[in-house]
């Protein structure tokens, strides 16, 4: 099976959030790929579900071992 990537970028604010929600509930066959971050989590947010938070070591150890496809 062919599969595509599509990637939304935008600045903050800019409704990509809102459209992706409404991709995922369109009945179309798509997946969202959660980000992995070091900053702490805010009250709203859930482990897992918006972001994999990570301590700042396992941030570094994940780039060590190859284990992002891509990190800043």
């Amino acid at each position: 099976m062919n599969k595509k990537l599509i990637i939304f970028s935008a600045p903050s604010g800019a409704g990509k959030t809102t459209i992706v929600k409404e991709l995922l509930n369109s009945g179309l066959n798509l997946e969202f790929s959660i980000s992995a971050c070091s900053r702490p989590k805010r009250s709203n947010e859930i482990d897992g579900k918006d972001y994999y938070f990570l301590s700042v070591g396992e941030f570094k150890n994940k780039i060590a071992n190859n284990e992002f496809l891509e990190w800043e």
